[in-house]
């Protein structure tokens, strides 16, 4: 028996069906990002190890990135993520754009992690950002952005919300705490893994990171506080605006998010179904020293990204899928009934296809129930049938795969006849 090669740890086969999830998502991506006026854009695969090494912390660097020496000896790494992709375009640039910039992109990305349910080390991701506006409104628009994606794909705020931080209300609380300010990035972090380790294993991380009992159990009012958010007039503002944009249903204040990349320095949020199963759904907020981190002007920005597998499960778990993804894109299915026939099937699919139908043909001859159930299965809602008598009388009989109903017409009339018949189909 042949062994099979298996494919590359972490990566992912597309079937059709899964291709089509893929393609739903970003074509949902694209609906809502242009209805908000962002343009797309799109950066390399490959980018220098320095552009992160500075910039989004030592695990994604040291741990997560799949990093390489080029021939010249340089170290590139496959990109990881795409905001310090974007910072660099911007700061190339960054005389010559028209602000504020609204940009979203659709992509491959690669960590170097260890797979497991909802990730994998290759990932398709969404993209969305804007740039230069430092403003509780900008940061609105992009929660609302969040939120008016959620609900295109049917999630309803009973099933996933969209949870709001603020990294200088966490600093001034900190602060508060005397925690000295070399050390608040690492209280950061310590914060961000709260939902990710057993309770006493976060205690004793939280220990290690230098904070004293005081200042643990103030760390621990602080998590536990779901009124602080009024402490910051950012969020008090955003919060009001979110309610113009009818969906503050959707976003809630939660101290606990706070995202473990260096780079973010005010709104925070992540998105997370309500039973807490799916953790980071997407996640985004502020970061307004990225541009100059890579060698530009000081510029603000605030964005959020999703990966395509969480939101797929996601999906999967709430039954919103759209029910005919794997369908075949042709509807009609020109029946092979005989040799002699199929110049004539060949001839009317090219003639259908030229006026901006999709067709296939069945590629060989052979029994019609195999290929009326081939129709059957792949989704399609009409057969077309060209035999000796359709042949005799110029005609083409057309089939009503749903209903079984069964009409001849002229050639001539086909046209307008399966444009009506397919309009049927899809009102119903």
């Amino acid at each position: 028996m042949k062994n099979t090669i298996q494919s590359v740890k972490g990566t992912r086969d597309y079937y059709p069906e899964e291709m089509a999830v893929r393609n739903y998502l970003y074509s949902t991506a694209h609906k809502v990002s242009e209805s908000f006026g962002y343009q797309e854009y799109e950066g390399p695969f490959l980018e220098s190890i320095d552009l992160y090494a500075a910039k989004s912390g030592d695990e994604l660097v040291k741990e997560q990135s799949f990093v390489f020496p080029d021939r010249g000896g340089d170290l590139i790494t496959l990109r990881p993520e795409l905001t310090p992709t974007l910072a660099r375009m911007v700061a190339q640039r960054q005389r010559q754009l028209i602000y504020p910039l609204r940009w979203w992109s659709w992509g491959p990305f690669w960590r170097y992690e260890r797979p497991q349910k909802g990730r994998t080390r290759e990932f398709f991701q969404w993209n969305i950002d804007l740039i230069g506006v430092d403003s509780p409104e900008a940061d609105a628009e992009i929660l609302a952005i969040a939120a008016t994606f959620l609900q295109e794909i049917g999630l309803i705020s009973d099933q996933a919300h969209i949870l709001v931080n603020h990294r200088g209300l966490m600093d001034a609380e900190l602060h508060k705490l005397d925690v000295p300010p070399d050390k608040r990035s690492e209280v950061f972090r310590v914060i961000d893994r709260r939902d990710k380790m057993p309770p006493k294993e976060w205690e004793a991380n939280a220990i290690e990171s230098g904070l004293t009992d005081r200042q643990f159990d103030g760390l621990l009012k602080i998590l536990s506080n779901n009124n602080l958010w009024r402490n910051s007039r950012e969020l008090v503002r955003i919060f009001e605006l979110l309610g113009s944009l009818d969906v503050s249903r959707y976003v809630q204040f939660a101290p606990n998010i706070i995202r473990g990349l260096d780079y973010y320095t005010g709104m925070v949020f992540e998105v997370w179904d309500r039973d807490g199963e799916f953790r980071a759904i997407l996640g985004g907020g502020r970061y307004d020293n990225l541009v100059a981190d890579v060698g530009g002007d000081k510029l603000p920005a605030v964005g959020f990204a999703m990966g395509d597998l969480v939101i797929s499960l996601v999906l999967r778990k709430f039954d919103r899928l759209p029910n005919k993804l794997g369908d075949s894109p042709a509807k009609i299915l020109i029946i092979s009934y005989d040799e002699v026939s199929i110049a004539d099937s060949f001839r009317i699919a090219s003639m259908l296809r030229d006026n901006g139908l999709a067709v296939a043909c069945y590629p060989e001859i052979t029994k019609l129930p195999k290929q009326f159930k081939y129709a059957d299965r792949m989704g399609m809602q009409i057969a077309l049938i060209i035999g000796p008598e359709e042949r005799a009388a110029k005609k083409v009989s057309i089939k009503k795969l749903t209903s079984g109903e069964q009409t001849a017409v002229n050639e001539s009339e086909l046209l307008v006849t399966l444009r009506r018949f397919l309009e049927t189909e899809t009102a119903s």
